[in-house]
């Protein structure tokens, strides 16, 4: 068995706190200053120092991954599905190990939708300057020049960007459970124009500057003396905040800052500014969006903003466990009485697919998505419009 760092570093603390307990009244002066010692170790913290390097490759191939014929991600190697827990007991390390394979796959969808969806990848702003943060949709060729149908797919809130629905269900089932991709071939099939939003891609993130912290003994005015004990209280504050620094952050992590997209600053944000900007000025006469969770309040947010707009030109709405609410978001009478017309919500559920799923909310209808599917373990998003 192996013990780690953390806790050979905590054991004599333990073992004394025991030795201390069985003493008399005199030692509880002492169990309680232990005891408030160990109250302020962070053991999260602590466990950084037994980690590897967070140092993980930026392709697929050096994870020794790639998708087969099927869609799944297998190991080269062995064929084996993608292991979590790839190092135990460090789950940290391996959240971060996770996050960097979600990184290339969230690439790797990217080119996907170009090569084999044919969709272009439009910037925004439309009007940005070089210099400012920018993010990006995806369309097809005729997105904005086809006259009868156009579909727009919104995808939910968390680490997942365009063409995708669920990074976990890309990860352990298949590119076709997880991607937007099956949605968007079968649209362009059937002669719809396609527009794929990007509603998490929200800001971009930079490395904080550091402060430069001018030094006493530039203060020429200050006695020699006076600036000596300064350089000397300076030089010992120095010390301790770069040895808290070292607990603190052992594997020097970068310092992060968020800089936001002018006008897409959220997931509603972006979606009235693609339908402003985009939707709005295609000519397709019938519209039809599929929203998945966050990406339904993000629609029902753009009703509300838009609702004469949306009414004119959307024609169906095919939510999918959506996370709107008519009543904290404030939707008026109206909107309520077209969502009843126009929008369905697919949730997850027991029944039958497309069973009728009772609603205490007074909005669309809400019917089974996946059927005996759930039991199996293996839901998966089904909705159709």
């Amino acid at each position: 068995m192996s013990i780690s760092l953390s806790s050979l570093i905590l054991l004599p603390i333990w073992i004394n706190m025991a030795q201390i307990q069985q003493g008399g009244p005199d030692e509880k002066e002492k169990t309680t200053a232990l005891k408030d010692l160990l109250s302020r170790i962070d053991l999260d913290e602590l466990m950084k120092k037994d980690e590897p390097p967070l140092d993980f490759p930026d392709t697929l191939e050096g994870f020794e991954y790639a998708f087969n014929e099927k869609g799944q991600l297998r190991h080269i190697k062995t064929g084996e599905p993608f292991v979590f827990n790839y190092r135990e007991d460090l789950h940290r390390w391996n959240q971060k190990r996770y996050e960097a394979l979600g990184e290339i796959i969230t690439k790797y969808v990217y080119e996907l939708l170009e090569k084999d969806c044919n969709l272009k990848k439009i910037s925004i702003p439309v009007d940005a300057t070089e210099s400012e943060p920018k993010s990006f949709i995806f369309m097809s060729e005729d997105a904005l020049t086809n006259p009868q149908k156009l579909m727009v797919l919104i995808h939910g809130s968390g680490v997942v960007r365009a063409g995708q629905w669920a990074r976990r269900l890309i990860i352990n089932e298949d590119l076709d459970s997880g991607t937007q991709i099956p949605f968007i071939k079968r649209a362009v099939a059937e002669g719809y124009g396609v527009i794929v939003l990007n509603p998490n891609e929200n800001y971009i993130e930079v490395e904080k500057p550091k402060i430069h912290v001018q030094s006493s003994s530039d203060s020429s005015d200050e006695p020699a003396e006076k600036r000596e004990r300064k350089d000397k209280v300076s030089k010992e504050t120095k010390k301790r905040r770069d040895f808290y620094e070292k607990y603190r952050n052992p594997q020097r992590e970068k310092e992060m800052m968020q800089l936001y997209i002018r006008e897409n600053g959220s997931p509603e944000e972006h979606a009235i500014y693609v339908w402003d900007h985009f939707i709005a000025q295609a000519a397709a006469e019938n519209v039809f969006f599929v929203a998945h969770s966050y990406g339904g309040l993000a629609f029902v947010e753009l009703m509300i903003q838009r609702e004469a707009d949306v009414k004119n030109k959307v024609t169906a709405v095919a939510l999918t466990d959506s996370v709107h609410n008519v009543w904290h978001q404030e939707a008026g009478k109206t909107i309520r009485e077209w969502m009843r017309e126009n929008c369905c919500n697919w949730v997850s559920s027991s029944e039958p697919l497309d069973t009728s799923v009772e609603s205490m909310l007074p909005d669309c209808p809400r019917v089974s998505a996946v059927g005996d599917q759930v039991k199996k373990g293996k839901g998966r998003l089904q909705s159709e419009v």
